[in-house]
């Protein structure tokens, strides 16, 4: 059995227009109300795993953290300078010790960045804060971090790739399972929104429940309707084909998604109205012990 809790990381504020591409303000405005700097609300949500089969804590994904120096911080709407990963970890009774893994779905840092401890005044060079943990990520997708093309070298942390390496518990998943995880773990690979992009389907094979991790495929709800995607989207009709295979399977599955960008949900249904239009169903803000 594995138990799944959603964790809150470090929210941040990015610009309305490049989140929703080529939707106009006037309608993704309704969606995600902006601020006076036109910058719209994101959660960089984790979700912490007890794979209680084999004893072990794991994290999907890391959150953006709070790495960045004050500058920085601003620039990409960060809020709080304090981890907030770690310490939404710690009311749950989780000390970064006992993680044993982490599954990335990629290295861009609002994912990735949580990794990294936070940013202090004449702090030395970054460690990273799951000091036993293994680090999964795509093999396609650490390659694109390491050779980045110039639309996406800026979203990449130099520093966070060379300690993952050093670390020698980088483990690189090309295929569908893993042996170290398990059947419990199950992976899908997308490209629209970057190459080698790495979704994890949670819940045994043989289960009649599982559930889907996103990723930047479908950061939250208004990205479920086909046509919306991102500014930050490397091949954006490609992404458009692979969210309408996704969510037809998670259908026809009943598989639930795991939003790691939605503000205010964390987890959903699929639905599908007379148009063909996909959308949300049950959505839940949180998830707290929810057993598969």
């Amino acid at each position: 059995m594995i138990v799944i809790h959603s964790v809150e990381g470090n929210r941040q504020r990015l610009d309305g227009g490049a989140m929703y591409g080529n939707v106009p303000r006037a309608l993704w405005a309704t969606w995600s109300p902006p601020d006076e700097r036109n910058r719209i609300e994101l959660a960089c949500r984790a979700f912490l795993i007890e794979d209680r089969h084999r004893g072990r804590r794991l994290l999907l994904e890391a959150g953006i953290g709070a790495f960045f120096e004050p500058k920085l911080r601003d620039r990409f709407g960060v809020e709080d300078a304090e981890h907030r990963l770690l310490l939404s970890l710690a009311a749950l009774g989780v000390t970064p010790e006992s993680i044993d893994a982490v599954i990335l779905s990629h290295l861009h840092f609002d994912h990735a960045g949580g990794l990294l401890g936070a940013w202090r005044p004449g702090g030395g060079p970054g460690e990273l804060v799951f000091p036993r943990a293994r680090f999964f990520c795509g093999a396609r997708a650490w390659e694109r971090a390491r050779q980045p093309h110039l639309r996406d070298r800026a979203s990449f942390i130099p520093e966070l790739l060379e300690l993952l390496e050093r670390s020698q518990r980088l483990e690189l998943i090309s295929g569908e399972e893993n042996a170290w995880l398990g059947p419990d773990f199950r992976f899908h690979i997308s490209d629209g929104h970057t190459p080698g992009l790495l979704l994890t389907e949670l819940g045994s094979s043989s289960g009649s429940e599982s559930l889907l991790f996103c990723g930047d495929l479908i950061p939250g709800r208004p990205w479920m309707h086909l046509p919306v995607t991102m500014g930050y989207d490397r091949y954006p009709e490609l992404l458009i084909d692979e969210k309408q295979r996704l969510l037809t399977r998670c259908l026809e599955r009943d598989t639930r998604l795991l939003f790691t960008h939605d503000p205010g949900c964390a987890l959903c249904a699929v639905s599908r109205d007379a148009t063909g239009r996909f959308g949300p169903r049950e959505p839940q803000p949180e998830v707290r012990a929810l057993e598969l």
